[in-house]
């Protein structure tokens, strides 16, 4: 079964693609994961890597003590290790993905029998559409025939907008379903996870849990 790997270590790291950046040399943890990935961190942000490459990458090793990471781009991440303070490899399983509150559960259910909420012309695929890191709350096809990935919560928070990330790498990867855009669609959007999403192209949707349940606003109305 494939492993993550942690390694703490004093090391310096350069990027080189689209752009050039240089970390200088420090204490980092750097994530090796099980689907290729390596991202390296420091201990003042809660969960951002410093820098990082997406999967399909590959990684060697030199007798150096030097990694080069080259993704299909021909992106280069090299990390210059001065000092290994700790190594090691762990096996974590299949991941079952979030649990989802009755709250949300409710909400998917809705929005999957009330699909055309989102737009005009959509149509549902499935719900709960299996991956290989978790199922996808709903897939679905827009009125143009495109596939839509939509993660639903309670409140929207960066946290799901990574999640929903995670899942459209992986279907952009499916010649039978790409190009897959997604849907963040929430009864409460953060304003922090609104600008992440609209910057990774990822749409945002306010659910009105009342309206998707055929409940009438109980506010004083006029007419």
């Amino acid at each position: 079964m494939p492993t993550m790997r942690l390694v703490i270590a004093r090391c310096s790291v350069d990027y080189a693609g689209r752009l050039t950046a240089h970390l200088p040399s420090a204490p980092r943890l750097i994530l090796v994961k099980a689907d290729g990935s390596v991202s390296i961190h420091a201990d003042d942000r809660a969960y951002k890597p410093l820098n990082w490459m997406s999967p399909p990458c590959t990684l060697k090793e030199g007798e150096d003590n030097v990694w080069t990471v080259v993704n299909k781009g021909g992106e280069k991440l090299v990390i210059t290790m001065e000092e290994v303070l700790h190594d090691s490899s762990h096996e974590l399983g299949v991941d079952p993905g979030l649990i989802k509150d009755g709250v949300e559960a409710h909400l998917q259910e809705l929005l999957a029998d009330r699909i055309e909420t989102l737009g005009e012309g959509y149509t549902l695929i499935r719900r709960e559409y299996p991956t290989a890191i978790g199922p996808v709350d709903i897939l679905c096809r827009d009125a143009s025939g495109a596939t839509v990935a939509v993660e639903i919560k309670r409140r929207g928070e960066i946290d799901g907008v990574e999640q929903l990330t995670r899942y459209l790498e992986l279907l952009n990867r499916d010649p039978h379903l790409a190009p897959v855009r997604g849907v963040f669609a929430a009864q409460e959007i953060k304003p922090q996870a609104r600008v992440l999403a609209t910057d990774r192209g990822i749409g945002c949707t306010v659910l009105d849990y009342n309206a998707l349940r055929g409940i009438e606003d109980d506010k004083l109305r006029l007419f």
